[in-house]
């Protein structure tokens, strides 16, 4: 099997905190994916990522140590939900996108850091 290469930051210290991805550029997806950067942009540091396949975006995030990866696909223009994947782990949880602030704002603080210490 190949070896998988990612950087291994805690997320309080990556500088990209999250990078969105529409699944493909149409259907609305790219459009939905701008609202969410712009509703979270001034929270966290993000980009929206849409040039390749899904699994090259994904590798390019981990070789930079971005610690999740939002996916807005289908089910999110029905549901206002996304996928976020998790790049230590690669476990990919559903969730509101009303959820994402919370979310990410608690995986990021240096809170979770000293908590740990």
């Amino acid at each position: 099997t190949k070896q998988r290469t990612f950087l291994k930051l805690h997320p309080a210290v990556t500088p990209i905190k999250a990078a969105i991805f529409p699944l493909v550029r149409k259907d609305g997806m790219p459009e939905k994916a701008q609202q969410i950067f712009d509703d979270l942009r001034f929270d966290f540091r993000l980009v929206i990522e849409d040039k390749d396949a899904i699994g090259k975006r994904y590798t390019r995030q981990d070789l930079i140590g971005t610690p999740f990866c939002i996916v807005v696909d289908g089910q999110t223009l029905e549901d206002d939900t996304v996928t976020v994947r998790h790049r230590d782990t690669r476990e990919q949880t559903r969730m509101p996108i009303s959820a994402l602030r919370a979310y990410i704002g608690e995986a990021v603080s240096f809170k979770t850091v000293f908590a740990k210490l």
